[in-house]
């Protein structure tokens, strides 16, 4: 039975989420939060991170290595392209998506939404805009380049279009609007993606969590 360790609302878990339901796996989830210092989950994730899967007697950290290793492990209905270049291409844009897209839109989530509601804290309001006036537009400019005016970047729904897009679904908790006039492809793209049959449900069950 694979076993997947992380709270759904984490954009990285979102992610595994959609592939294994691309996937049509079985699995069972415990709503793990990150560096909560639990013993038995540092057996499974050394560093508190989430996600975290069980197959079997192997354990394996990381949204990238997870959705790897069931593209590898799972053949059926793949989650990434089957060409070389474009299995690439799409690597790459998880790459993009995990690194600077979660570091800066997730910014604004964590700002936002986890420090007054779960730390206690204030909202660095100065920061949050000037990742919003600074930092986003940049990238948003570019990922406006590469996404389709219809359908997804590779054809069916893949993890690029999922790992591009679900920082954004978090920044969004946090009354972030993208300029829809200014990067208008992308604006479209992110609701195409919200909408489809595998993530739509998944948004519900999240809003559930989150108390919306």
């Amino acid at each position: 039975m694979i076993v997947l360790h992380g709270n759904s609302v984490s954009p990285y878990v979102r992610k595994v989420l959609v592939a294994l339901a691309l996937k049509k796996l079985s699995f069972e989830q415990i709503q793990q939060m990150p560096y909560s210092g639990d013993p038995n989950f540092l057996k499974i994730s050394p560093l508190g991170k989430i996600p975290a899967l069980q197959d079997g007697d192997l354990n394996i950290c990381d949204s990238t290595v997870i959705c790897e290793y069931l593209e590898d492990a799972y053949q059926d209905h793949p989650i990434y392209p089957t060409d070389p270049q474009t299995k690439a291409k799409a690597r790459w844009i998880e790459e993009l998506a995990g690194s600077k897209v979660t570091e800066f839109a997730s910014g604004i989530f964590f700002q936002r939404f986890m420090r007054p509601m779960f730390l206690n804290q204030e909202t660095d309001e100065d920061l949050v805009q000037k990742i919003i006036e600074k930092h986003l537009p940049p990238i948003l400019d570019y990922i406006e380049t590469i996404v389709p005016k219809e359908g997804f970047i590779f054809g069916d729904l893949t993890i690029a279009d999922i790992s591009i897009i679900s920082p954004f679904i978090n920044a969004g908790y946090a009354n972030y609007q993208m300029d829809a006039a200014r990067w208008p492809l992308f604006s479209a793209f992110i609701n195409r993606v919200k909408a489809h049959p595998i993530v739509a449900p998944l948004l519900v069950a999240e809003a559930a969590i989150l108390g919306l």
